[in-house]
């Protein structure tokens, strides 16, 4: 337990300052300086001993990473509105939540969170000893996201343990303090402050990636009205590599450290919905879920730890699906198998509309009887992805004929 505020002389910067003016220029009282300058170290220790209390914490709790960022605005948060303005949010609106005077949230901690003044960033490896995606090649199977093989969804996992850490800074602070936590539902950008905490770099893929981890990393963050003591900024390590840059299949990484969701697989297969504009289909392959080419590529997960929670290992049959299962899925079967995951975001039409368009991109001709059904589906996302696939594998036949021969 920390002792309150004025046990520990724990003055704020504002009232430190108005008695070292009132000392120097109006009392010239030497002891009344000193007694400031022994509260202000007092508070600089205070403020390092919290920092350390919540890094530990959080490492009980079982994150794999944490750290601390300042509630302040960087450059990141303030080319946000220009990355709307342009279109690459796609049709996720929620990006696009204003505040009373038409400013994106966003874009300013201080229009969601006026009260904070630091942002504990809480990071978790979710990657685990399974090939990835750039390694499997079985033209039955698709391909669903690492994130989301899990068998708890990482919502609930990650926010599970964000609340012990927060929980435990109240314990330990004998004040009122202001806390808030957020796994993906808050109007934040994660890992801009995560840069900020130290926890790692943005990547030229905008991913966050760590030195010793990689990028396979769930984040977390908690708001506090607690003013901790910040850590260094992560240095950027991706140098002149461009690997995710020159893989990605759809161009969507279109420079350094910028996306346009609208070519984005992950956007494409998750968010998107109805039908999936024509000219970008042959670039999904078969994934049906997401996208992890830009992570499998990058030299930083070459060596990635796997994860030690359980939670986080993979759900039966997930790890390359059947594309036929997927697609003649039913809705009862969906809840079943996806209660709990996040894989329910897709939705049932567009989870069966991606794995018809990776049988499309397939090149197995025994698909065709199946996606000729598929055309007359009752769902018309799904039928009219059933014809472009029918008509795609029709027309790869000859060209994989021609490869085939000896």
């Amino acid at each position: 337990m920390i002792a309150n505020g004025r046990e520990r002389g724990y003055l704020s910067a504002d009232m430190a300052k108005s008695i070292s003016q009132l000392t120097c220029k109006e009392t010239g009282n030497v002891f009344l300086k000193s007694a400031v300058i022994r509260a202000g170290k007092k508070r600089l220790a205070v403020i390092s001993q919290l920092a350390s209390v919540v890094r530990q914490v959080a490492t009980a709790a079982g994150f794999d990473l944490s750290g601390i960022a300042p509630a302040t605005d960087s450059p990141e948060l303030q080319a946000f509105p220009e990355w709307v303005a342009a279109g690459h949010a796609g049709e996720m609106k929620y990006l696009e939540a204003r505040d009373d005077a038409g400013e994106l949230k966003r874009s300013s901690l201080a229009r969601v969170a006026p009260w904070a003044r630091s942002v504990i960033v809480c990071a978790i490896n979710y990657n685990t000893d399974h090939p990835y995606s750039t390694q499997v090649s079985d033209p039955e199977r698709g391909w669903i996201s690492r994130y989301a093989w899990s068998r708890e969804d990482y919502h609930d996992s990650v926010l599970r343990r964000l609340k012990r850490v927060e929980e435990e800074i109240h314990r330990a602070v004998d004040e009122e303090v202001t806390t808030r936590s957020y796994v993906d539902t808050g109007p934040i950008v994660e890992r801009v402050f995560a840069r900020y905490a130290g926890v790692g770099w943005i990547g030229k893929n905008t991913c966050l990636i760590n030195q010793k981890k990689g990028s396979w990393l769930f984040l977390g963050v908690i708001l506090t009205s607690l003013e901790l003591q910040a850590d260094v900024p992560a240095p950027d390590r991706c140098g002149t590599c461009t690997r995710c840059i020159d893989a990605c299949p759809t161009e969507a990484i279109i420079a350094p450290y910028q996306l346009d969701s609208n070519k984005c697989i992950s956007y494409l297969t998750i968010e998107k919905r109805g039908a999936i504009p024509e000219d970008i289909r042959e670039g999904l392959g078969r994934h049906v879920y997401g996208c992890d080419i830009c992570q499998d590529v990058c030299p930083w997960n070459s060596k990635a730890p796997a994860t030690v929670a359980d939670e986080f290992q993979p759900r039966p049959g997930l790890v390359n699906p059947a594309l036929a299962w997927l697609a003649e899925m039913k809705a009862e079967e969906f809840r079943d198998v996806f209660r709990r995951s996040p894989i329910r975001r897709t939705k049932l039409t567009g989870l069966r509309r991606n794995a018809t368009l990776a049988m499309g991109n397939s090149g197995n001709a025994e698909f065709l009887p199946l996606l000729e059904k598929l055309s007359a589906d009752e769902d018309p996302v799904v039928a009219e992805a059933g014809r472009w696939s029918r008509t795609q594998l029709t027309r790869l036949q000859p060209a994989i004929s021609a490869t085939s021969k000896p």
